[in-house]
């Protein structure tokens, strides 16, 4: 191991102890995903509020909706409700009725969390019809990474010996122990069965969803509403699908956090990741 000089007070880096862990390509399409994925749920909540139901088939049955999001009246008092499947709870303040301005508006989801804030469908769409084409673009420009350069092969799709390790990975995770050091820079089975659901699975699913709502493209490509059963399926596949992407973020951000957030960032923007940390702090890198 070098040492520093007396002049230098900066101890040299340790040779071995820290390693390219992500390429450019993989860092920069990550971020640009990142971006894309929050404007397009805050703009497709937008879209959303437009009609704030979801059905199944290939059109709209108002009286038996999958889910509904909205305000009524109850005992001559306005109030917000979610109904999943006919089954309704209040949700007032949250959902179907919360405040603008400071007063009591009907909306399924609030002015906080949606794009533009106020209520307005073709803002919301421009939005998100420029980030959709925006992450389809990186998203090819990834998959053709992914393929050209083994990252796929060999990050993200789980073989024989990672799925025989999958119980102990979950025992693992549920006790939050995980893996020190260079083990760290390998995904475990967990993340890349994770990863590989996203990436070749709700990924696609919800982009061809998303296109099967698209009249031009829909007619373009007619085998996109058989594929789903219908147009208003496909609406509700790309809803159900958007909320699952979310759940999967809180999942990787909870991960991030608790095992090394420092070199975790470090590792995703500069490509270095720290080994010695990682032994010190019990870090699983996630890409």
């Amino acid at each position: 191991m070098s040492h520093a000089s007396p002049a230098d007070p900066t101890p040299a880096r340790p040779p071995g102890r820290w390693s390219k862990r992500h390429s450019a390509v993989v860092r920069v399409t990550h971020w640009i995903n990142a971006l894309c994925l929050v404007l397009l749920f805050m703009s497709g909540l937008q879209i959303f509020n437009a009609h704030p139901a979801l059905y199944l088939g290939s059109a709209s049955n108002f009286d038996a909706p999958v889910l509904a999001i909205d305000a009524r009246e109850v005992g001559g008092r306005a109030e917000g409700y979610a109904a999943l499947l006919g089954h309704a709870v209040e949700t007032t303040g949250v959902l179907g009725l919360s405040s603008v301005d400071g007063r009591a508006t009907p909306r399924a989801f609030p002015s906080w969390i949606t794009l533009p804030s106020r209520q307005d469908l073709s803002t919301g769409r421009n939005w998100h019809f420029l980030m959709a084409w925006l992450f389809v673009l990186n998203g090819v420009v990834y998959g053709l990474y992914g393929i050209v350069s083994r990252h796929f092969a060999r990050d993200i799709v789980p073989g024989r010996a990672d799925l025989a390790h999958t119980g102990q990975a979950i025992v693992d995770h549920v006790r939050l122990r995980f893996p020190h050091g260079e083990n760290a820079r390998r995904y475990n089975v967990l993340q890349k069965l994770a990863y590989a659901g996203v990436v070749f699975v709700a990924l696609p699913l919800i982009v061809l969803a998303g296109w099967t709502m698209s009249p031009t493209l829909d007619s373009a490509f007619p085998f996109l509403t058989s594929l789903f059963g219908g147009r208003q399926t496909a609406r509700t596949v790309h809803f159900v699908l958007a909320f699952a992407l979310v759940g999967f973020v809180v999942v990787h951000v909870a991960m991030v956090l608790l095992t090394g957030v420092i070199n975790n960032m470090r590792s995703m923007i500069t490509g270095w990741f720290d080994t010695g940390e990682a032994k010190d702090e019990g870090i699983e890198t996630h890409a």
